[in-house]
Order: C-alpha cells, then structure tokens, then sequence
C-alpha cells in the first residue's frame, strides 16, 4: 500500500456522507423485548434536548397504559393524532402531513415496525419516517430486535413466536446513532410481573412463553451482537471517510488467507479455534492471479477443499484478484474489514527461479505488515512437500516447447534474410518479436524458453565470432545481455496480458452462461421444463453429467437427467439422500461419501429444500475451482425457478379454494333466503287451509292459488339448480328440432301467468318470423328464466316487450323491460353465477342462477345471448337471444 493511497479518504464514503446532507438525524432506542424501557429513555433524552433549546415534538408516543411512561411524557409538546376508520373501528394514526408543516427540530416517533391503518399514505411507520428525515427532521423512535428483518427467523426459533412486522436492515444503516436499552431478564421478568408491562393476565401468559428467562437472554445477546455491528460498520465507515489507515483494536476480526498450499488446511483451523476463542467473526480470503489458471489440477483440488472446510466451519468466504503484489491486496482487504489479527500457512519451500521472479507471500506480509498481527501456521507433516517443485507451466499443450524452438527457428532465418538484403543495425528485435507472439500464444513458460534459444540462437549466428558461443568485443556482450533481460521484461508482460485476456473472456462466458440459463429458465412454465431446462444447461454449461431429484411420494426420486438417466447406485443414493436430509453438499469431492462417483447440491430457499442437483464427469475427476462457483450460481437458479413455480401452484391452488368457497358461501346463502321464502309461503297457507274452519270458497282458492304459485317458483329454483349442476358436469344433450317463437313465448307467459299479473307483455312476433333451429324444453326454460328476471326488476303496470326479427340466417328474440338497468361494465357479468349475492341480502329473490343458466344452454343449442341497456337515459335491460333459423334444404 502506497503512503498516498493511506491518506486519501474512500470515494465511496465521502459520497454516502453527501447523500446524507440535508437530511434529518435518525437515532435508535433498540431493546431485546417490550418493557425494557426504549420509550421511557426516549423520552428522558428528549426532555434533555428540549432543555437545550431544542424544539421537541411528539409526534408519537405509544404509553400502553404504563403510567411512568405517561409521567414522562408531560411536559412536552404533543402532536394531535389523526383519526382513522379501520374495518369499522374508530382509530388513531400519526398525522404525517402535520409533522411535516409543523417542521420541529426533533421529532419523537414512538415504534418504528408498526403498520399503518389502511388509507394512510405508507403502509409502514418506517417508511414515515424515512420520509420525515428526507425533510430535514431529526427522529428519535424506538425498536425491538424481533422486529429486524434478518433476525425475524432467528427470534421465532428461539421464542417460538414469529413477528409479522418487521422493518429492513437499511433502515438500521441509516441511523446515525444507535443506544441500546438493557435490562437483566430477572429485572424484566419482575417488571413483568407487577403489571408494568402487560395487563396481570396476559402476563401470565407470557411468563410461559416468550419472557421465558433462556428467551430473554438469547434476545439480550442478539440485541448486543446487532448494536455492535452497526457501530463496527459506523467505525468502518468514519475511517474510510477520513482516510485512517486502521485497523483500529476495536471489535475482534480474524482473516484467514487460503491458497493451494497444504498449509492453508492448518491455517483455517488456527483461525476457527482462535475465533471460538475470541468469540469473534472470522473471514477466509483466497487471492487469485492471473496466473491462477496455469495451477496444476492437484493444486486446484486442494485450494477448493481448502475453501470447502472454511467454509464447513463457518467462515465468511471472500475471493480477491491481484495482478502482481499479493501481500498489498492483503493488507488493503484486512484494513478495509477491519481485521488486525491475519492467519496463513507456513509457504512451502520453493525453487531459486521462483524466488528470484516473485516475492513470497509470507514474507510479504511480514515485510509489511505494521499494525497487523501476523500468525504463521506450520504444516502438520512436511516431509511431502519438497515434492510439490514443479517448473513453470509450459502452456495448455505439450507443442508448447515445439512451438517456441520453431519460433526462434522462425526468427533466425528472418534474422539471416534481413541481414542479407537490407543494413539492419540490430537483429535481435526478430528474436523479440517471436518472444512476444510465442507468449501471447502460449504463456508465461514457453515466453522464457522462447527468449533464451532466442540469446543463444542470436549469440551464435550473428556475434563475432559466429557459429560460437564466445563473444571477442564487449560491445555485442553488453547488446546481448540487454537483449536477454528486453526479452525476458516482454516475454512476462505478453504473457500477463493474455492471462488477464483469457481470465476476462473466461468471466464473460461465464456471466452470458449464467444470463442464458436465467432467461430459459424464466421462460419455463411447468415443472418439467424448468427441470429439462436445468439439467441439460448445466452439463452442457460444465461438459459433464447432470440429474436432478425431488421428492415424489415422500421418496427421493431422479425426475430429469442429461443424459437421461432414471436411477442411481446405491452409493449414489445413498450420497443425494444426505444432502438433502442434512441440506449439505454430499458425494464426490466432499466429506460425506466421497467415494460416491456423483456430486450433490441441495436446491434451497432460505430453508426450504426443493431438490437436490447431481452431477458426474466422464473421466470421474474433481472440479474445478471456477466450476464449482459457476455450479453454485446454477444451483442457485435453479432453485429460485422451482420456488416460482411452487409459489405459482400455490396461488392458483388458493385462488381455487377461495372460488370454491365463494361459490359455496353464495349457494348456502341463495338455499338458505331465496328458497326458504316460498317454503314458508307454502306452509303458511297450508297451514291456514287446514286449521281455519269455515273458510270462504274464495278465500280456500286464493290460499291454494298462493300454493300453487309458490310451488311453482320453487320448482323453477331447483330446476335451475339441477340445470347448473348438468351444464357443469357436460351432462346436457340437447335434442334439435324445429320450434315456434311465438309458440314457445305464449307457453312461458302461461308458466309465468302469476308473476307477469303486474305488468303488460306486449308480444311483436310478424309472421314471417321462421322457424328455429333449438331444444324446445330447454329454450322454454330460457325465456322462462328471462321474464321471470324481467318482472321481477320492472316497476308494476309497466310493459315487458317481447320482439323478434330475423337478421340474415339467424334470428333475434329480444326481451325488455323498464327497470334500473344494468351499469355497461357489469352487463357481461349478469351471466356470472351468484352475480346478485354481490349485492347482500336486500337483493330481489333469486338465486343468480337465471341468466347463467340462460348462457350456458343458449350456448349449448349454438346461439348466443347478451344483454343491452334498453333505453337512451340509461334506464331498462334488454336480453337479446340470438339463434340460427331452420335450414330447409337440411332438415329436408
């Protein structure tokens, strides 16, 4: 790290501190559960403001009836609440918009994870409030650690009790000052206890539940660790701002550096006992170079099973890449986290060309370390490291060497021709020129070889003497060595820059791998797609074998497989049953049945398991260290997809239920009021007939008329009911024949005769009116269902108008009367069943089974049925019943 870098402050910590000019201060009274006294402390830092000229407003303050709190509360000014009407209850809210034009200095806004009653401008208190500050106000609220969005889960399976409100944890970023409010669980528990808190009966309650005392200290503990981070992350950000260089000894933070060394194994467990011992947070940080990827495939085994046991035993995993200087990205990390205690492996012993071409890492960091405390963890057993020497890589092929003797062959007869043909005053840029293209090509290795033949070659042919080794004037002896070290400079930085080059285009296939698999995925509709869509991306993707299992039936089953595959040995069962029983990675490569020839990976969201990912190569080898972080963002994919559809099902499976049950509710209430009506007609009347003695023949015929009626309109309740159930069961044939309208009509208006008593149906039926082609019973039914509905809404002594005229082959039977009307929006929707429950029981009787009766068999005899507004003013239905005539020429 340069002295400059050190002394400039982080742009992005001078650019959150502008964005927080001009708006208002936030502090936070947070406690680990109701009664530990935020609100009383809130308000005792408020009088104290106030005290200092502060203009203090409550605008919010919930006492819950405690009287201390209410005592508190006097004295200062006090904002009016606005009331609100919430599903019939009068209630009262904060009145934001007077906050607002108001505009005191500090604000006291009392429960920050509340939801606003219905109506309100935010749906959350905590909205309110980002609002109030973004006005430039300062806020002082209160909260409890349950309601924190990342520790909800954690406090419901500790206290059994999940919170529905909660508040995110950006909001808790944009405090400027967090206090936490604590009290020992014995304290609480006794304030509990004397009705301080809650009520004397619900505090019973919560004695046994969640004021559990093993309750309250695990909710302490949460509340100490959530303000301690805040204020770790508050100290991060001051020191970026205000370029501190750090680490400042203040909360303990481990950083564990983890490479392909056998050591880095021993370095993870000295971190994780040292941060079990601290109780500290601890971070596992694997440095890439460019030339990461020329790593032997033993080496790159070891670095993901390195990664795989932090990993396992709880560290945080961070990857950085570094060009040149390892130890400098280091340190700059450790200063950024904050981490002044760093781990790694003792380094293996290296060969002399690899000290004299890169500083060790180890000593890097101790070279360099100043304020850092840097612990060296010593390999268990190094006797098989001297082992691990290896040459520099040559490239991805054996011709490597091949190639860089052909260049240099190359370059020595273009070296000879150009010599012969033109007066060229040095030969050896040639060399160099094939030095650059060998590296651009092949790598670091094959660059070096190339520049060395290319000095010997060089030395040999064109320095006197030629055709030897030895160099007669000193000259040429200084040409050649800075050819050499040119040669060895250009070969390194071509090399470099097609390391970064292939490590670039490497990244980019794997982000438009990543892109395409997100949109095929998103694209998929069933289940099945998205599981073809998966296992054929991924072994496609990672040139390998794939299968996927979900639970079917309660067991662990293969559902997809690329190539297809349906079943799975025993081993390999056995390995994909752990993983998703224990929800962790099992099989090949991992420490659960690694003899297992598959690999497998639950498919999680957040902690519900969906399935589990298998994978296998051909040649049975491990994977690679990019292949298993672009297999973890596959797997990650996949698992959202599945979630989706889950949510999908779900949703359409409670949209099904809720239909259900409104069809049901809508059938009870119809049965139970439209039906009980001429029920109870019927035995009154029948009960007077048979229990007044003496009646007058007159007053005997209207009772038994009153039945007949009744019974009647009960006949055509049930009757609708039965239709509805055939129609709805495809059980409803009808038997095509030609019919009469005016026939058909004149029969209706006889069925309706008591109904239609109030009003005038005026019948325009011409006679060259032809014949239709329909189901004579069920049409009659029709018409019967449309009168009926019409008489029911017309005014009395008003005229029902029946028309029909015939438009081309079809014919249009109209009825109208002069009701209300229909609005427009909702004349599609008469033919809904139920339609009328919508409207409560103060509806006309009826079931709201008529008109869609009427669709559903106008539509089985092949016509069409729609309903109109019947006059200009806006006033009066029309059905209008549209059927095709009688074909002569067919019927004959």
């Amino acid at each position: 790290m340069t002295a400059e870098a050190d002394l400039r402050p982080s742009p992005d910590a001078l650019l959150a501190h502008a964005a927080r000019e001009g708006r208002g201060r936030l502090k936070i009274f947070i406690g680990a559960a109701p009664g530990v006294g935020k609100t009383w402390a809130m308000l005792e830092d408020a009088h104290r403001k106030r005290a200092e000229g502060v203009d203090v407003l409550a605008a919010l303050i919930e006492t819950h009836g405690r009287a201390e709190t209410q005592a508190k509360l006097a004295g200062l000014p006090q904002l009016p609440r606005k009331p609100v009407i919430y599903k019939g209850r009068a209630l009262t809210e904060m009145d934001l918009d007077g906050l607002l034009a108001r505009k005191p200095a500090l604000a006291l806004i009392d429960e920050l994870a509340h939801t606003n009653a219905d109506g309100g401008r935010h749906e959350k208190r905590w909205q309110d409030v980002e609002e109030v500050l973004a006005a430039g106000i300062d806020v002082f609220t209160t909260l409890n650690i349950q309601h924190i969005e990342t520790l909800n889960e954690t406090v419901a399976r500790i206290t059994g009790v999940r919170v529905r409100e909660t508040v995110p944890d950006r909001v808790l970023e944009l405090a400027d000052e967090i206090e936490l409010i604590d009290l020992p669980p014995d304290e609480l528990v006794d304030r509990l206890k004397a009705g301080k808190i809650y009520p004397q009966d619900q505090a019973a309650r919560a004695l046994t539940s969640f004021f559990g005392k093993g309750n309250l200290t695990a909710l302490r503990e949460l509340a100490l660790r959530a303000a301690a981070d805040r204020v770790d992350a508050q100290l991060r950000d001051h020191m970026a701002a205000n370029a501190i260089a750090g680490p400042w000894p203040t909360q303990e933070r481990i950083l564990v550096c983890v490479n392909e060394s056998p050591a880095a194994r021993e370095a993870i467990r000295v971190a994780k006992r040292s941060a079990d011992r601290a109780r500290a947070d601890w971070i596992a940080l694997n440095v890439t170079q460019t030339r990461a990827e020329g790593l032997p495939d033993a080496d790159k085994d070891r670095l993901a099973g390195s990664l795989r046991l932090a990993e396992r035993l709880g560290a945080e995993l961070a990857t950085l890449e570094a060009e040149r200087d390892v130890a400098q990205a280091i340190l700059a990390y450790a200063t950024d986290r904050n981490a002044k205690r760093i781990v790694i492996g003792r380094p293996r012993p290296r060969p002399f060309w690899a000290r004299l071409t890169t500083e060790d890492v180890a000593a890097g960091l101790l070279r360099q370390s100043g304020p850092f405390e840097i612990t060296v963890a010593a390999e268990p057993d190094e006797r098989g490291t001297r082992a691990g020497w290896h040459l520099p890589r040559l490239g991805g092929e054996p011709l490597a060497w091949g190639e860089a003797v052909l260049a240099v062959a190359l370059a020595s007869g273009c070296a000879y021709a150009a010599e012969q043909l033109f007066p060229v005053a040095s030969l050896s840029v040639i060399y160099m020129t094939a030095v650059v293209v060998v590296a651009s090509r092949r790598g670091l290795g094959p660059a070096m070889a190339t520049a060395v033949l290319g000095f010997l070659a060089y030395n040999y042919l064109f320095t006197e003497p030629r055709f030897t080794f030895r160099v007669s004037r000193q000259g040429e002896l200084l040409t050649l060595g800075l050819f050499l070290v040119a040669s060895l400079i250009t070969g390194n930085l071509a090399a470099r820059l097609r390391a970064r080059i292939d490590a670039q285009t490497s990244i980019a296939d794997r982000t438009n791998k990543l892109y395409d698999f997100s949109r095929r995925i998103a694209s998929a509709a069933t289940a099945d797609d998205v599981v073809w869509a998966s296992v054929s991306h991924v072994a496609t993707t990672l040139r390998c074998e794939a299968v996927l299992l979900m639970p079917v039936q309660g067991d662990l089953r293969v559902v997809g497989g690329f190539p297809p595959e349906d079943r799975l040995e025993v081993r390999d069962q056995s390995a994909a049953q752990f993983a998703w029983d224990k929800g962790e990675p099992a099989g090949r490569g991992s420490d659960t049945l690694p003899t297992a020839r598959w690999f497998f990976l639950p498919l999680a969201t957040g902690e519900r398991r969906l399935g589990v990912l298998g994978i296998a190569y051909a040649d049975d080898r491990l994977f690679a260290r990019t292949d298993r972080r672009l297999l973890d963002a596959l797997v990650d994919q996949i698992a959202l997809a599945l979630e989706r559809l889950r949510l999908t099902e779900d949703l359409a499976a409670t949209e099904l239920a809720s239909e259900t049950e409104r069809l049901r509710t809508a059938l009870l209430n119809s049965v139970s009021h439209d039906l009980r009506t001429p029920l109870v007609t019927i035995i009154g009347a029948a009960g007077s007939l048979a229990d007044t003695p003496g009646l007058a023949p007159a007053a005997r015929q209207a009772l038994a008329e009153n039945i007949r009626e009744e019974g009647e309109r009960l006949d055509r309740y049930v009757q609708n009911l039965l239709d509805m159930t055939r129609l709805g069961h495809g059980a409803l044939t009808p038997q095509m024949a030609p019919v009469d309208l005016a026939e058909l009509v004149g029969q209706a208006r006889h069925r309706l005769r008591a109904p239609l008593r109030a009003h005038r149906v005026a019948a325009d039926m011409p006679d060259q009116v032809p014949l239709v082609l329909a189901d004579p019973v069920l049409l009659e039914q029709v018409l019967v269902n449309v009168l009926d509905n019409a008489a029911k809404y017309a005014p009395a002594n008003t005229t029902i108008a029946v028309v029909a005229r015939r438009d081309g082959a079809l014919v249009d039977l109209s009825i109208a009367d002069s009701g209300p009307g229909i609005p427009p929006a909702d004349q599609a929707r008469v033919f809904d069943m139920f339609y009328r429950v919508a409207g409560g029981d103060r509806q006309r009787a009826g079931t709201g089974l008529g008109l869609a009766i009427c669709k559903g068999l106008i539509e089985a005899m092949g016509g069409t049925i729609r309903a109109e507004t019947a006059f200009p003013d806006g006033t009066g239905t029309r059905i209008v019943i549209t059927l095709p005539i009688l074909d002569r020429k067919t019927d004959a």
